[in-house]
């Protein structure tokens, strides 16, 4: 397959991006010329859709709101070899595409993230830049470092990535829940450097810092609990133990010096912990094999993909 003959899908969620979305079309139009590029309108208010399609778009919408459901939508409605994920707010960098497109074939990859390089100080807010720098760790420390900008919403996809992967996510969670899936199945993936601009005038962000930070955290928590249950279960099960023991030990020693247990009520409460934390680590124990199924479900639904070949 040449680059000519490949079928490049460009994906532009939108919500109220009247003043951005025409060029966010036209400069991919002008980056990608083959491209087809698509804009999902998901309940906008202003008059996004019609913008869109005055500008070249395909446009499509998606009534239940969140930038996951769109995804969602988009992933399994479109089809191409290639798929370009971008917002549609104007502040990604199109000229960078095909640069990005370019890695992803030449190195066989499924994923490639563009590493958001700020070009002003009102491009990346200083609350979303340490909330990314303290996830990007958090998600680091649990699956695997592979990632420096993981809320980045600049990606490109092999088909194999796109129609492997579950979208669980309703929002802005979508790109934590990408990059876990990517190192779960240690899938290849890399970063490009790309620059990343201020929104255009009139254009105002959705997102909520701490709201999101925290949603996107919780996300976090749920994907190592469900990818990770026996390291969970376990840190539950020994917390759950360690309160068990210092309940107990106080017992233990007038039990030794007088050979009585006056204080029931706190032997059967440091009993019951104890069996609380069997139990927790016995969970883990049995979902961790639950978990190892669905990984090698997930992919063998990969692999049924047919790779991507350039010539």
């Amino acid at each position: 397959m040449t680059a000519s003959e490949l079928r490049i899908a460009v994906l532009v969620p939108c919500y109220n991006e009247e003043a951005a979305v025409a060029t966010v079309v036209a400069d991919f139009r002008k980056a990608l010329p083959l491209a087809e590029i698509y804009v999902y309108d998901n309940n906008s208010r202003d008059r996004t859709a019609s913008v869109a399609r005055e500008a070249g778009a395909i446009v499509r919408s998606e009534r239940r709101q969140g930038k996951g459901h769109v995804v969602r939508r988009m992933f399994a409605d479109v089809e191409a070899d290639v798929y370009v994920l971008v917002d549609g707010d104007a502040t990604y960098d199109a000229p960078s595409a095909p640069r990005l497109i370019d890695k992803l074939l030449d190195e066989h990859l499924d994923m490639v993230v563009g590493l958001r390089v700020d070009q002003g100080q009102a491009a990346y807010r200083l609350g979303h830049r340490t909330g990314n720098r303290m996830l990007t760790g958090f998600l680091s420390s649990t699956f695997g470092q592979a990632f420096k900008d993981i809320l980045s919403g600049y990606r490109v996809f092999s088909r194999r990535f796109v129609k492997s992967f579950p979208v669980l996510s309703d929002g802005f969670e979508i790109e934590t829940e990408l990059a876990v899936y990517a190192l779960e199945l240690s899938l290849p993936v890399a970063e490009v450097e790309t620059p990343y601009y201020a929104r255009p005038e009139g254009s105002f962000s959705k997102l909520n810092t701490w709201r999101d930070g925290f949603r996107i955290l919780g996300t976090m928590l749920k994907l190592y609990r469900s990818e990770r249950p026996l390291r969970f279960f376990t840190v539950i099960g020994i917390l759950i133990a360690l309160a068990s023991i210092i309940l107990a030990i106080p017992i233990l020693i007038t039990y030794i010096e007088t050979g009585l247990v006056p204080r029931l009520p706190t032997a059967v409460l440091s009993m019951g912990l104890m069996i609380m934390a069997l139990l927790s680590v016995s969970s883990g124990l049995v979902l961790d094999t639950v978990t190892r199924g669905r990984r090698e479900m997930k992919m063998l639904a990969y692999l049924s993909q047919p790779r991507l070949k350039r010539n």
